[in-house]
């Protein structure tokens, strides 16, 4: 059904030579959405250049904590209590993404998954760029009522089985990325690939497994807060290219660090900056990797104007920044 599908998206004559040679069509399902949270399934299925199965493979891992919202992935603390941990997949977890780009939906959402786990595991996934299918459908335009995985199966008649099982919805997405992939090659679209980092620090909290039952589970029950101090600096305006940074400026992170973020974030306090957690004409920097991104943040920080650099130059930044002007 699928080949009858795609035939106006056939192979082209010519395959574009930047495409990558091979790629990594991941799941992950997780106890929740929370930097502290988990991985409890992850599936891969590995294609060929041009988007054909090579294999496929899965596994449960045991999250040491309450499993989340068991109503939805359907996997308690009973069937992850025997499952491996994460350090003891990571090695063959690793053997399917290397060399690969990582393909998913919303791709941001499980490739900082991955990166957390592999920084606790203290190691690095061998991934150096992903592709998210909800970007790539927008770059071709695909007549999709929403972002949903259910819209991007059904326009491509691709049947889900289980959805929010790991497996199931990698095999769902592979079929479904294979034309869009045809589809991008004969267009001559550029591919919306973006690098990934992965975490070269880390510090985990703390987070207590839930007693309570899985009917009474609550996302904020269990998810500690983290409460900044105020910045005692009155803001001086804008960061201006060339000038150090000042104490007071407010600053705005978005995307992907390298540094995880909790510590990026207390290395500016630290150094006597306010951290946002939005973007105003009041914001005097936003730091980001992935400066064409659409996400909110960039989005506004275009708007007003706001200046951006990326994680290294800030890293730079942070090493002189001027003491606020007294008062």
């Amino acid at each position: 059904m699928l080949e009858d599908l795609t035939t106006a998206a056939s192979s082209p004559t010519v395959w574009p030579a930047a495409y990558p040679q091979g790629y990594a069509v991941v799941d992950v399902e997780t106890t929740g959405l929370a930097r502290d949270d988990r991985i409890i399934s992850a599936a891969v299925y590995r294609l060929d250049a041009r988007g054909e199965v090579e294999d496929h493979w899965y596994t449960l891992v045991n999250p040491e904590r309450d499993p989340g919202p068991v109503w939805i992935h359907g996997l308690t603390s009973d069937v992850l209590e025997g499952a491996p941990l994460f350090e003891d997949i990571a090695e063959e977890f690793a053997t399917r993404l290397e060399g690969r780009v990582l393909v998913a939906h919303n791709a941001v959402f499980d490739w900082q998954m991955i990166a957390r786990e592999y920084a606790r595991a203290r190691s690095e996934p061998p991934v150096r760029q992903r592709l998210c299918t909800i970007a790539l459908s927008k770059e071709l335009e695909l007549p999709l009522p929403n972002h949903k995985l259910e819209s991007l199966a059904a326009h491509f008649g691709v049947v889900q089985q289980r959805a929010h099982h790991a497996l199931d919805d990698a095999r769902v997405l592979a079929e479904a990325f294979r034309p869009s992939l045809h589809a991008a090659a004969q267009g001559g679209v550029r591919l919306p690939l973006h690098e990934c980092r992965p975490l070269t620090e880390w510090t985990d909290r703390a987070v207590p497994r839930q007693q309570s039952s899985y009917g009474a589970y609550r996302p904020t029950s269990w998810r500690p807060a983290r409460r900044r101090p105020a910045c005692p600096y009155p803001n001086p305006g804008r960061y201006e290219e060339g000038k150090p940074l000042k104490q007071g400026m407010r600053v705005a992170f978005s995307g992907d660090t390298s540094i995880e973020r909790d510590l990026l974030e207390d290395r500016a306090i630290e150094a006597g900056l306010h951290v946002a957690t939005s973007i105003s004409r009041l914001t005097s920097l936003l730091v980001t990797n992935d400066p064409d991104s659409g996400t909110s943040k960039v989005v506004r920080a275009r708007q007003y104007g706001t200046p951006v650099v990326d994680e290294a130059a800030f890293g730079q930044l942070l090493g002189d920044v001027e003491a606020a002007s007294e008062g």
